[in-house]
């Protein structure tokens, strides 16, 4: 079954050249691949036994047995709703991009192929297979912001390109050390091995401070973050969701399966790193936001600080208390579902503006609701979950972080929880400005929402609101992983 899921795509890609002279067909047959993947997605939700702990629809063979690399597969309670948001935002990325009339059949086959690679990295367990899926990822999202982009596009391309190389540089080099040294690639049995220096080439610190880089970049935090701006900002509509929904969450994914699950005591002996790290970026990420003139790159800078949020509640596993360990962990893991449902609704809301209006300058957006009330809904809606409404999503994951990192860093959570103060500020400042300003321009309204429109923008909201009202539905998952993981480990 996961075979199917990861690979599908690919098969849909290679079925569009064949179809290159009939652009409806082409967007038709993409729709209908991301809609099978959706509900194979679901499917496998309604499957899963919370009830078991440990991996399910397990897939392991051979590949290279004398260096202990195979094709591993696997998803729990971790990785499975990472799998579903992933299907869900790219249903949502092909719909809105049915009015895409340039090289369709081109930008089709990329975003398929992004999908294939992105579902590989959330679903392989076998380090080797996940860095090739890590890798694979690259080459879709260059094309499809250099070509479907706007402003400096190229630019911003290559500097996603590059940040990323170069952490999967000292991916490479540290999944190598630890192949070798353990003899196996195998995700799932190098975490129940306690790594010391003698097992290891090197000190495994080196090892985890190695593949951490790689995931801060894609997370990203503070250095390392100048390419997420740029690179929302020129990517188009779709490609924007995809980056802020789904393609930064694979850091923090690769913290907690990797960073943490593996380099247990380096996790807990580099603790105060990732708690600075988070409360710097959140700080750093919101007073920034407020000097942004463009909406996208607001929103961008806000999603610095928002995983600011993941890092803290990772920072919180130092507890040897086993539930504000689980808390943590399992608030963060929430914090990357809920803010991929929040920002794929900003940014879409952004790119219906943009579509209809030709600008992202707030200066220039005054008065949205009396030309787009729909849109205008539906920005508040995300604008309120981004803050931390209570009711909505974003409210239950950052309050499960903020009270998890308290129990073990009082004064860092007393200096992070004042950035809910900053994002309140410049969110509400956001929408005071652009949906409730003064009433400029024509007094037409604008163009309504298609079908194609509508339909992912309300698969969205719905998350947000399903999900603040009864977070239980995806919390259950992410406790299966994380409280089975941290019984075992607790005492590491």
């Amino acid at each position: 079954m996961l075979t199917v899921l990861i690979f599908v795509p690919v098969f849909g890609a290679l079925i569009i050249p064949f179809l290159r002279n009939n652009q409806k067909y082409i967007k038709y047959w993409a729709l209908a691949i991301t809609c099978f993947e959706l509900l194979l997605s679901v499917f496998m939700l309604i499957n899963f036994d919370l009830s078991k702990n440990g991996y399910q629809f397990v897939e392991n063979y051979e590949w290279i047995p004398s260096l202990g690399i195979s094709y591993h597969l696997g998803v729990d309670g971790l990785s499975l709703p990472l799998v579903f948001l992933t299907t869900l935002l790219f249903i949502c990325a092909v719909s809105i991009s049915m009015s895409i009339n340039t090289r369709v059949a081109e930008y089709f086959f990329w975003f398929l192929i992004l999908e294939t690679s992105v579902l590989g990295v959330f679903i392989s367990l076998d380090l080797v297979l996940f860095f090739i899926f890590w890798e694979i990822e690259l080459i879709p999202m260059y094309f499809i912001i250099s070509v479907w982009g706007s402003g400096r596009k190229e630019y911003s391309a290559m500097k996603f390109v590059i940040y990323t190389l170069f952490g999967s540089a000292f991916m490479l080099v540290g999944l190598l050390i630890t192949g070798l040294s353990i003899g196996s690639f195998n995700i799932e049995e190098l975490s129940n091995i306690t790594l010391t220096a003698d097992n290891f080439l090197i000190s495994p610190v080196y090892v985890f401070i190695m593949f951490f880089v790689a995931f801060a970049i894609k997370l990203p935090s503070w250095p390392l973050h100048s390419w997420l701006p740029d690179a929302h900002t020129d990517a188009p509509t779709a490609g924007s969701v995809i980056l802020a929904g789904v393609l930064i969450k694979m850091g923090g994914y690769g913290i907690i399966r990797i960073c943490v699950q593996i380099f247990q005591q380096e996790a807990k002996d580099l603790s105060l790193l990732l708690v600075f790290l988070g409360a710097f970026s959140l700080i750093y990420g919101a007073i920034i936001t407020f000097r942004q003139t463009d909406i996208k790159k607001l929103i961008a800078f806000s999603s610095v600080s928002h995983m600011g949020i993941v890092l803290l509640g990772i920072s919180a596993y130092k507890s040897n208390n086993l539930e504000v360990a689980s808390f943590g962990l399992e608030g963060a893991a929430l914090q990357m579902f809920t803010h991929g449902t929040i920002t794929g609704l900003l940014f879409l809301s952004i790119g219906l503006i943009y579509d209809r209006l030709h600008t992202r300058e707030i200066t220039q957006l005054q008065g949205l609701v009396y030309k787009a009330p729909t849109i205008s809904l539906f920005f508040v809606i995300a604008s309120m979950a981004s803050l931390g409404l209570p009711g909505l999503s974003g409210f239950v994951a950052e309050i499960t972080v903020f009270m998890a990192a308290f129990a073990v860093w009082n004064w860092f959570t007393v200096i992070s929880v004042f950035s809910i103060v900053l994002t309140a500020g410049y969110m509400l400042w956001l929408v005071q400005r652009v949906i409730f300003g003064d009433h400029i321009g024509d007094e037409k309204n604008l163009q309504k929402l298609s079908t194609y429109e509508y339909i992912p923008a309300l698969l969205l909201v719905a998350s947000i609101i399903v999900l603040g009202v009864y977070p239980s539905i995806i919390f259950e998952f992410f406790e299966q992983s994380v409280t089975a993981f941290v019984n075992n480990t607790i005492g590491v």
